[in-house]
């Protein structure tokens, strides 16, 4: 096993990092602080994307900072046309380390580009896509001139079973007819977005991994209303957001399925495994973040004639969170090397096992910092409020820790002789 990136990976690490620090870092803080008088104040915080954010993403892109998500052997062309440095595709494990550094910053991923639910379904429409559907939507989306929202969980089932989906996409002579409803629509409330991938019910007496399909939906298609924006714990996310959205009696071309019907799971695992390695490297970078805060607070502050750093364990408790991050990382890696070499199916346990380990890590971690931060830590002062509100989240939208333990426990057990 060889976790080390390539000489380009490495390099894009460091003007990523470099880009953040110098560029992004200045400008989140300033964000913050207006959404955090719009939420004081009881101000709409608007759903649109500040002039200084474009700009943030006008000048990654004229470095090469721009897709960098793209997957080494199905970028073909678009790495080259759409700004990524070097005009390739990244490995799994040389993507790692940059997700990990994106992580650091809420707005980094959106400025280069390589945000959820985005790289998720360009990466469907590069993998499964066909030519009308790229250029009608991949091609805008790598761009950067639209956005995309992705439709799965619904409010009347427990989603954490995908099979339970009841929205119908029902084929009609040349068009599919969706009708129900989704929430946690991520991504539908962002100005530009445009599509959603929508996975329906097509055909309910198919197998049950083959009754769904996933369906592109212009936004602005008739029947399709956006019922209202959904707040995390108090936070909007804005101006990507999460959405109750509602289908009736929606007609789109039957061209507009992806792949073709029934195919929704099995899109949705070719979707998943790199989507689960960004994700967790992304909490990496954040439990790192949330560290760093947390030393810095320890010996700045005392209390009781004492560095609070050296108080009530915590260095035994800082010492903890290394060990901690490190180890997750290594697993991470592990995850990205195994869906480098053997695909999504030769890593379906480490891919759980990395969306269980890595929030939880996070999760912990900014934690303790907030622990170190005592009311600052509660507050939008510091991003660790925001910063644990996405750790928790993580848990339970990239599918419920639950379900991954069982999968998990299944293929360990599977491989001693136990049954399904």
């Amino acid at each position: 096993m060889d976790f080390s990136p390539s000489g380009r990976a490495a390099e894009l690490t460091e003007a990523v990092r470099a880009f953040i620090a110098d560029e992004i870092a200045p400008v989140e803080r300033n964000l913050e602080e207006r959404a955090a008088h719009a939420r004081r104040t009881g101000a709409s915080p608007g759903w649109q994307v500040p002039d200084v954010v474009r700009e943030l993403r006008e000048r990654a892109r004229a470095q090469g900072l721009w897709n960098l998500f793209l997957p080494a052997g199905h970028e073909g062309p678009y790495a080259e046309r759409y700004g990524t440095r070097g005009g390739a595709g990244l490995s799994n494990v040389d993507y790692a380390p940059i997700a990990e550094a994106t992580g650091w910053s809420f707005l980094a991923p959106y400025v280069f580009n390589c945000n959820a639910p985005d790289t998720g379904n360009m990466e469907v429409l590069l993998r499964y896509g066909s030519a009308e559907q790229r250029e009608r939507w991949l091609d805008p989306l790598l761009d950067g001139s639209i956005r995309s929202g992705f439709a799965m969980t619904e409010p009347g089932v427990a989603s954490s079973d995908a099979t339970n989906m009841q929205l119908t996409a029902v084929l009609d002579g040349d068009e599919v007819v969706l009708d129900g409803r989704k929430w946690w629509t991520t991504g539908v409330g962002h100005p530009d977005c445009r599509v959603l991938i929508v996975m329906g019910l097509t055909d309910p007496g198919a197998h049950r991994h083959a009754r769904h399909s996933m369906v592109l939906v212009p936004i602005g298609t008739p029947g399709v209303k956006v019922e209202r924006m959904l707040d995390t714990m108090g936070f909007l996310d804005e101006p990507f957001g999460h959405g109750e959205v509602s289908f009736t009696g929606v007609r789109v071309p039957a061209a507009n399925v992806v792949a073709g019907p029934g195919r929704a799971f099995e899109i949705a695992q070719g979707r998943l495994g790199p989507g689960r390695v960004h994700h967790a490297m992304r909490m990496i970078g954040l439990a790192e973040r949330a560290l760093h805060l947390a030393c810095e607070r320890g010996l700045s502050r005392t209390a009781f004639g004492k560095p609070i750093m050296n108080l009530g364990g915590n260095r035994e408790r800082v010492a903890d969170a290394r060990i901690a991050i490190n180890s997750a990382r290594l697993l991470i890696l592990h995850a990205a090397w195994k869906l480098d070499t053997g695909g999504p199916m030769a890593a379906l346990s480490e891919v759980s096992q990395i969306k269980i380990l890595a929030p939880n890590v996070a999760q912990q971690v900014i934690d303790f910092a907030m622990q170190i931060h005592g009311g600052a830590g509660l507050s939008s002062d510091f991003p660790l409020a925001g910063a644990w509100t996405a750790a928790r989240a993580v848990r339970i939208a990239d599918g419920p820790d639950e379900v991954h333990r069982g999968l998990v426990a299944r293929l360990e057990l599977a491989a001693h002789g136990a049954t399904r």
